[in-house]
């Protein structure tokens, strides 16, 4: 069977057993805080299992991209050196939400693996819960009979540990035991020699995990207790690649046709032949993992781009930088790709997907110009990295270099030892990875202080921890029934009770997060910003609303403190001032992308954006600058639609499919329901799936002004744009300056004339000065050619002079340098009552004598008690105290005597 046979043969037996088949969710996570990536096929559920949501259906079934490298769950460097670890990989589930549980669960995963793939049954092995004394949670005896009456011998049900066989959601949440389900893949002369259930959840490359059955029983609390589930759930997962590979017969992952089209067309680019059966310490190892790599990694780069998550310097967006420079890394140290080549594989990834997750293939162009900017600059920084090196390594050994180290705690160097905290910088400022810095070490004879390396990673990681801690307590429950109903469309005042609250503390500062029963405030989704107001209490006291968001389904309020009584009614009041405006930057916003399509072209979509109180912020894919000209036409048409005045068609609960039909604009990366909201501001202009507050007619949006358009990453620019009040001040403020520049200019008939001419005479009396100065620099160059007193075969002058600024000192000091031999020279400064010294040293003296310019002017800076450095030729400082210039010269002579 092919992989795409494969995989319909899953959803197709689950489909006849009841299920409904859904859709993968985007692999970038969003409204949910905990995760950055969807990590398990379970994640689109989490609502559902948290009863935060209902179920729509209660069998599904799916196959889901996953992403796993970051938390817990971080196989990032196993990828490619393994044959079973994947960054993005496919989850193939099947759920019940509170229908059928472990009978039919283990029932249907026995009989799909043997009777409609063919597994051999005596190549499978099973685990279940063997019990928790501390827990006190019984051995999951249910499963075990189960198991048994499928016919798999008791040899072949194994007890699992409570890390093995216990499934939790995290510190708190839903849980309950598992059932592993493993596959011995060693030849039969292998099996007789060592039993495979020994092997088992040993990390045997062979003997592997393909199948968990997690049957969520209970709820953990904040205390560590569990509590029963109202209702039992079946949450499964199956990894796709793996069992590939079983049915396929192959010993790796990577052999399977999920892979090899991908390392089929790397090696031929590269002219290197791909050997799967390569171990460590043979020499084609190393280009045996770069493909595995390459064709791993495209995968995880090229879906988290086309599900909206650019590379970035930052959370979610930096992990998708650093797989793929990681992947960079491969191609260039291994398969020697010095230019960019991985964007050529996004292409052939899309055409695999085609049918099966299409949003790759309707973006492929805009991911591989993405991914080869990318390239590109990380190729640069590869290229950074590696002269920083060489410049650090040829310093410490006393060779020539251009850059000399200063600081002792950071670049004090022991010899041919190369300091823990170099190899960091290197890895924390130039995304250089310390096993290429180990390499480039090892072919000069050096090795890396690894220790003091993972000090200092381990020192960041503490600080970024403790930056970002929360410690989130147990919902306190005070209605059973927490359906929130969102009524801030129609209106900004609700009457309403508090469903569940709980106390979050962050960064030393407590916090409650409130759920109402029914809310006006509109929860942070979509790019709009969450709605602050007011909770007013049956007492009268006041309880400020300081932001709103989304968890898993939830509308959550964040307040600084909670009364004492908070059963009976309050009145939520959304801030009507704060929410007017944001009404007018989204409702712009969606103007804004009509016009956009119309001005640049319909490839135009998406790819963020921010709506405030303030402004508009907007994320768009586009290959070239907006020209000024564009953006006045853009500008204009927003303009044209407000004053038209265009009232607001709202439809909601549409079905979907209707709703694409109908022409409507979707994003790429969102997970729509089966129903959506459509807004529409005149149906042969802007008409989108959306979410958000809107107003009733374009005309409240009053006027729109772009502010900005800059580049945000490959192939996406952003436009920040203001509207309402905003732009009126926006207005008000240029023409005041405009008048106050009329003003100084003596109120002139052709305002840009008089600044030309202006600019014009600046200019010319700059050159004037500049010409000055040069002749009084010829002049003192002479005269202090003269005063060169020969002191120990150098050439010392040191003097003060009176020249306006550091580029005249400096022009002077490298004309000294041409005209006297052995030079040694110190020249102080007083601009402005700010000291200054200049040193310049001879490169013959640097060489012979191991002088260094930088070594001496930081000695000599303390005398004006200011500090400064440079190149071993050429240094200088700044300071404070003036009185110390005269005792810089006197040391200086000292230094040279």
């Amino acid at each position: 069977m092919t992989a795409n046979e494969i995989r319909k043969a899953f959803l197709d037996f689950f489909a006849s057993k009841g299920h409904t088949i859904v859709p993968s969710a985007p692999i970038v996570v969003k409204n949910d805080p905990t995760l950055m990536f969807t990590n398990a096929g379970m994640n689109q559920f989490k609502d559902i299992f948290l009863g935060e949501a209902p179920a729509k259906s209660p069998r599904v079934a799916d196959t889901q991209r996953c992403l796993r490298v970051s938390g817990k769950h971080n196989d990032l460097e196993e990828v490619g050196i393994d044959t079973y670890h994947h960054t993005m990989f496919e989850m193939l589930g099947n759920w019940s939400f509170g229908d059928y549980f472990k009978k039919e669960a283990i029932e249907w995963s026995w009989e799909l693996l043997t009777e409609v793939y063919g597994i051999d049954k005596d190549r499978l092995y099973v685990t279940i819960f063997e019990g928790d004394d501390k827990q006190n949670l019984p051995k999951d005896q249910e499963a075990f009979d189960f198991w048994k009456a499928q016919g798999v011998p008791e040899s072949h049900i194994l007890l699992g540990n409570k890390k093995d066989n216990f499934w939790e959601m995290g510190e708190t949440g839903p849980c309950g035991p598992c059932s592993e389900i493993h596959y011995d893949n060693r030849n039969d002369e292998e099996r007789a020699k060592v039993d495979g259930a020994t092997l088992v959840n040993a990390d045997d490359p062979q003997v592997i995990e393909i199948w968990n059955n997690v049957f969520m029983q209970f709820n953990r609390l904040k205390d560590g207790s569990l509590q029963e589930l109202p209702a039992q759930h079946v949450d499964t997962g199956m990894g796709f690649e793996r069992l590939v590979r079983v049915l396929q017969g192959k010993s790796s992952n990577y052999d399977t046709d999920v892979f090899t089209p991908i390392i089929e067309f790397i090696a031929q680019k590269s002219g290197i032949k791909y050997n799967a059966a390569a171990e460590p310490g043979d020499a084609d190892w190393g280009t045996a993992v770069a493909m595995r790599v390459l064709a791993d990694h495209i995968r995880a780069v090229s879906f988290a781009i086309a599900d909206g998550q650019l590379p970035s310097n930052n959370k979610a967006g930096y992990v998708i930088r650093r797989i793929l420079r990681r992947a960079v890394r491969y191609s260039y140290q291994n398969l020697g790709f010095k230019e960019p080549f991985i964007n050529q594989l996004v292409p052939l990834l899309a055409e695999q997907f085609k049918g099966v997750f299409d949003e790759l293939w309707n973006q492929k162009d805009f991911v591989q110009k993405v991914v080869l900017e990318e390239e590109n600059a990380f190729l640069r920084t590869l290229e950074q990295g590696i002269k920083k090196f060489v410049e650090f390594t040829s310093y410490s050994r006393g060779q020539n270099s251009a850059v000399v180290y200063h600081d002792a705690d950071v670049f004090q160097t022991l010899r041919n030892e190369l300091k823990g905290s170099f190899a960091f910088e290197l890895s924390d400022t130039y995304g250089f990875p310390i096993d290429l810095t180990e390499l480039m070490a090892r072919e000069i004879g050096w090795t890396v202080d690894i220790e003091g390396f993972n000090a200092a990673l381990q020192q960041q990681k503490a600080r970024s921890r403790a930056a970002s801690a929360v410690d989130t307590g147990d919902w306190v429950v005070l209605k059973e029934d927490d359906s929130v109903e969102f009524t801030g469309y129609d209106e900004t005042e609700t009457i309403a009770h508090i469903v569940k609250y709980r106390k979050v503390t962050a960064k030393g500062k407590d916090q409650y997060q409130i759920v109402l029963d029914k809310t006006p405030f509109y929860a942070e989704s979509g790019g709009q910003v969450g709605d602050k107001g007011e909770l007013v209490f049956p007492d009268g006291e006041v309880v400020y609303v300081t932001d709103t968001k989304k968890e898993n389904g939830l509308i959550v309020h964040y307040v600084d403190k909670l009364p004492e009584d908070i059963d009976d009614a309050l009145t939520a009041i959304v801030e009507k001032g704060l929410r007017t405006s944001i009404m007018n930057n989204h409702s712009a916003t969606h103007l804004l992308h009509a016009a956009m399509k119309q001005v640049l072209g319909t490839h135009v979509n998406q790819k963020g954006s921010l709506v405030n109180a303030e402004y508009l912020r907007f994320d768009f894919s586009h290959f070239a600058k907006v020209t000024d000209e564009e953006l006045a036409q853009i500008e204009a048409i927003v303009n044209q639609k407000i004053r038209e005045n265009i009232a607001l068609k709202e439809e909601r609960n549409v079905p979907y499919d209707i709703a694409i039909s109908s022409g409507v604009t979707a994003l790429f990366g969102e997970k729509y329901g089966d129903h959506v909201r459509v807004i529409t501001f005149d149906e042969t202009f802007s008409k989108e799936l959306c979410g958000g507050t809107h107003v009733q007619a374009t005309g409240a949006i009053g006027y729109f002004k772009i502010i900005s358009e800059s580049a945000v990453a490959a192939g996406v620019r952003r436009i920040e744009a203001i509207t309402g009040i905003a732009a009126e001040q926006f207005i008000i403020n240029q023409s005041k300056l405009l008048n106050d520049l009329k003003e100084l200019l003596k109120n002139p008939k052709d305002i840009s004339k008089s600044v030309e001419s202006l600019l014009e005479e600046n200019n010319r009396l700059k050159k004037e000065i500049e010409k000055s100065i040069l002749e009084k620099s010829a002049g003192l160059k002479d005269e202090l050619a003269q005063k060169a007193e020969n002191i120990n075969g150098i050439n010392f002058i040191a003097q003060k002079v009176d020249l306006p600024g550091a580029d005249a000192v400096k022009n002077l000091a490298y004309q000294l340098k041409d005209i006297v031999s052995d030079l040694f020279l110190v020249l102080v400064t007083n601009t402005d009552g700010k000291p200054g010294i200049t040193v310049m040293i001879a490169e013959n003296l640097v060489k012979e004598k191991g002088l260094d310019a930088g070594k001496i002017v930081r000695d000599l800076a303390k005398e004006i008690q200011g500090g400064g450095g440079g190149q071993p030729f050429f240094a200088t400082a700044g300071g404070k105290d003036t009185s110390g210039l005269d005792r810089v010269l006197e040391k200086a002579k000292a230094i040279v005597s």
